[in-house]
């Protein structure tokens, strides 16, 4: 019989230790450690195996380079941050709060996908329950099979006879391994089960998705190590309060990790939302004071976003600064400039941003919209709603261009705005290109001449 002590681990990195301490020494964090069981000796049955050759060494110029082979889903926006579909043999973790979505996204994936085999294995719910999720999407795929456990072993056992083509997990906190003594959800169980589904999947070559719980920071909750294990790491996003969600990639070995897919929750499930604009920007015939639209990109994706400003004298003496979907540190950045470089006497005065649609933007390209929209607040002056923006502003005043420009002048065109304001600096842009008229500055006060005379 294997020899059983007991041992610490680190619930944020999976840092293990004889004894307890205070403070982890890997990763810093205080009061993080938890007694788990653990097996001195390795188990002589092993969970999922296949006979598989004795890898040796081979010269670069033996390699023979393959392209990875995809899936193409049902799903178009998962495809797009997948990297142009799902790779046979990936491991993904997918990531969210409680009641975002995720579940939901996965299940409705399995079963549109009329050509695709997929088990799908819930520790968390009955198969009750999933039947009555699956009717409210109100689609049924004979091809989908559902499986309630939570024991890694039978799991390989089921999935051994149905064969599927993915292989879907709800959620890696839920499983656990009789080879370890600790129980489910601990450090032990997460990674022993995560380190077997990825011989799984690489072995089978049947790509498997983990659905994965977050803590209250909204990090993935478990040890670093499982990011690291996988080959891609989503993020699914949103406010409970909005009915939009967010899908990033945190990483991704296939490909890019700027990509970003938008989603609708419905009472029928989750809608794609193919142009991000019509969320982003709001429908209204009145021209209001300290909003201004911006032409910002999300990977390969160019899309038009509402800055909303509301500039104020101070009440309490200390103004107040806060941004909703900006960094604050930039918004302070932005303030100084116009105040130095300008003279807008923004000093004494309360300022708040919010982009709209509840959505983070960190694209530098939007800059020149913050600045418009908190001008725009403080004259109390509307901004006209057929002029979008795009660049960025430095230290000195000046405007400074952006990449992919052509991509975000298209994007306003193509929604009917008639002006488009960009920095002078922008090499190869000319005006017969386009049907848009374009705005050319190089000055904050040029800016201000053209949107405000």
């Amino acid at each position: 019989m294997a020899k059983v002590k007991s041992a610490f681990f680190c619930q944020n990195c999976g840092y293990e230790t004889p004894k307890w301490l205070g403070k982890c020494p890997s990763c810093n964090e205080w009061n993080t450690f938890v007694e788990e069981l653990v097996q001195k000796q390795v188990p002589q049955v092993v969970a999922f195996s296949k006979s598989v050759q004795t890898a040796k060494p081979q010269s670069l110029d033996e390699i023979v380079h393959q392209e990875h082979q995809r899936i193409t889903l049902s799903d178009s926006e998962l495809n797009r941050v997948l990297g142009g579909g799902l790779v046979y043999g990936s491991l993904i973790l997918f990531g969210g709060e409680p009641g975002i979505g995720k579940s939901t996204l996965l299940l409705q994936l399995a079963v549109t996908t009329p050509n695709l085999k997929v088990l799908y294995v819930s520790g968390e719910e009955s198969d009750q329950q999933i039947k009555m999720r699956s009717e409210r999407i109100g689609v049924t795929n004979k091809k989908c099979f559902i499986l309630t456990e939570t024991s890694i072993q039978n799991i390989f056992k089921q999935a051994e006879e149905v064969q599927p083509e993915v292989l879907v997990i709800d959620s890696i906190q839920t499983l656990y391994s009789s080879q370890i003594e600790s129980s489910p959800g601990s450090i032990s169980q997460v990674r022993e089960c995560t380190a077997q589904l990825l011989r799984y999947a690489k072995q089978s070559n049947v790509p498997v998705f983990l659905i994965g719980h977050i803590t209250k920071e909204g990090s993935l909750a478990g040890p670093k190590v499982l990011e690291h294990m996988v080959d891609s790491v989503l993020q699914f996003e949103g406010d409970r309060n909005h009915v939009y969600r967010l899908l990033r990639s945190i990483k991704n070995r296939f490909g890019s990790t700027n990509e970003l897919g938008i989603y609708e929750m419905l009472g029928t499930g989750l809608r794609q939302v193919e142009n991000p604009s019509e969320i982003l920007i709001t429908n209204s015939d009145s021209s209001l004071s300290g909003i201004s639209i911006a032409a910002t990109m999300e990977g390969m994706r160019s899309m038009l976003i509402e800055v909303q400003a509301l500039v104020s004298s101070a009440a309490y003496g200390t103004p107040q600064r806060s941004s909703t979907g900006f960094d604050s540190k930039r918004l302070n950045m932005l303030l100084a400039v116009m105040e130095k470089r300008c003279g807008f006497k923004l000093g004494a005065k309360d300022v708040f941003l919010n982009i709209a649609g509840g959505i983070k933007v960190d694209d530098p390209a939007i800059d020149l919209a913050v600045v418009a929209a908190v001008l725009s607040s403080n004259a109390d002056i509307p901004i006209d709603k057929n002029i979008a923006l795009s660049a960025e502003v430095g230290l000195s005043g000046e405007v400074r261009p952006v990449n992919r420009v052509e991509q975000r002048i298209y994007e306003a065109e193509k929604l009917g705005f008639d002006k488009i304001i960009i920095s002078k600096y922008n090499k190869g842009i000319e005006q017969k290109n386009f049907k848009i008229e374009l705005v050319l500055c190089s000055k904050i006060t040029e800016v201000v001449k053209a949107l405000f005379t």
